[in-house]
């Protein structure tokens, strides 16, 4: 009778030990697989989208993949051009890239459109653009507000070229039905486009600006490519080009977003450590259109627009608001939370980090 009491209690144990065990090994399980998926999520690829990748107001991206700075953060970054901000916009709204170099103003545009996107990293300080006019009509066209009758030519409807000139346009009293607003998108057909007569005034970027002074095609017409022509033709600061992402994607993985700031800001740092001849050399050659010492000139004109650290400058998205609030039916007669347009966390991270 002892025994089989001695039995039963011993397969208990035994039972009870083995159960044990199990659920030890099923915890050691979960641990290592969600150690796994994290790290699976870690090392996905992420898309960015710039909206002309070969212009020097979007320069970081591309100088900071030539770096090894996305490699040394272990990130797998594809970069991916268009030529227009608002299309690169609208390939992140549709979840066909996780973030996008573009201008800052874009961010404003979509919370008034119900989206919720975040500027994480600011690259540009101002728009890095002139308004050009065609020298054939610099005499007709001393300021934007001889616009009238005339066509202006863009990168894209609803980018922030289409923004800035029509609230440029619109200082002078012009509605956006006093003149015709082309879109001809930048570099070559942007140049196509002038050499055609297509456009009287145009948005253009560095290079494309020095090549089109250098040609005598066009002349500059509003200085946005330095601190104090910014604030003469809009005010104060327009922060422009600058990393932003959807907020649900920052949130949900930050770790990524921390290393993109990282990547950035260390990218940011090289700019104002090094001369424009040494970033050039950085750069794929196809960049330069065939006359490197053109594209060394220009950015060296670019340097002062370049973010020191990757912040936000106090009172920059109120200057971008009142810009765009002026003519931007969107925006007009709704609440924009600027707080929730940008932050500076991932970027003050990266500092504390170095």
């Amino acid at each position: 009778m002892s025994r089989n009491i001695f039995d039963r209690r011993y397969d208990e144990e035994r039972r009870s030990a083995v159960h044990k065990t199990i659920r030890c090994i099923a915890g050691i399980t979960t641990v290592l697989l969600s150690l796994y998926a994290a790290s699976a999520v870690g090392s996905e690829k992420i898309t960015i989208i710039v909206g002309g990748i070969n212009k020097l107001i979007y320069l970081p991206p591309k100088l900071a993949e030539s770096l090894g700075y996305f490699r040394d953060e272990g990130l797998d970054v594809e970069l991916q051009s268009q030529q227009a901000g608002v299309d690169a916009e609208n390939e992140l709204v549709a979840g066909a890239a996780q973030a996008v170099v573009g201008f800052y103003d874009h961010s404003i545009d979509l919370q008034a459109k119900g989206k919720e996107v975040e500027s994480i990293v600011l690259f540009g300080l101002v728009p890095g653009s002139v308004e050009m006019v065609r020298s054939d009509m610099a005499n007709q066209i001393r300021s934007m507000g001889d616009l009238k009758g005339k066509t202006l030519g863009v990168t894209g409807l609803g980018s922030s070229s289409a923004f800035i000139g029509q609230y440029l346009a619109a200082r002078y009293g012009l509605k956006t039905s006093d003149y015709t607003t082309l879109p001809v998108g930048a570099g070559n057909a942007l140049l196509a486009a002038m050499k055609q007569r297509r456009v009287d005034v145009v948005w253009s970027t560095e290079p494309t600006t020095s090549l089109l002074r250098t040609t005598g095609d066009a002349k500059v017409l509003v200085d946005l490519s330095s601190v104090n022509g910014t604030r003469t033709a809009l005010g104060g600061l327009y922060p422009a080009s600058s990393l932003y992402v959807q907020r649900i994607w920052a949130d949900t993985h930050r770790d990524d977003a921390r290393k993109l700031a990282r990547a950035f800001v260390r990218t940011l740092h090289y700019i104002q450590t090094h001369s424009a001849e040494e970033i050039a050399d950085k750069m794929p050659s196809d960049y330069y259109g065939g006359n490197k010492s053109l594209y060394v000139k220009a950015l060296q004109a670019s340097m002062s627009m370049y973010s020191p650290d990757g912040k936000m400058p106090p009172g920059g998205p109120e200057t971008v608001l009142k810009v765009m609030s002026e003519f931007n039916s969107n925006i007009k007669g709704k609440h924009i939370d600027l707080a929730r347009t940008f932050t500076n966390q991932f970027v003050d991270q990266a500092q504390a980090a170095q």
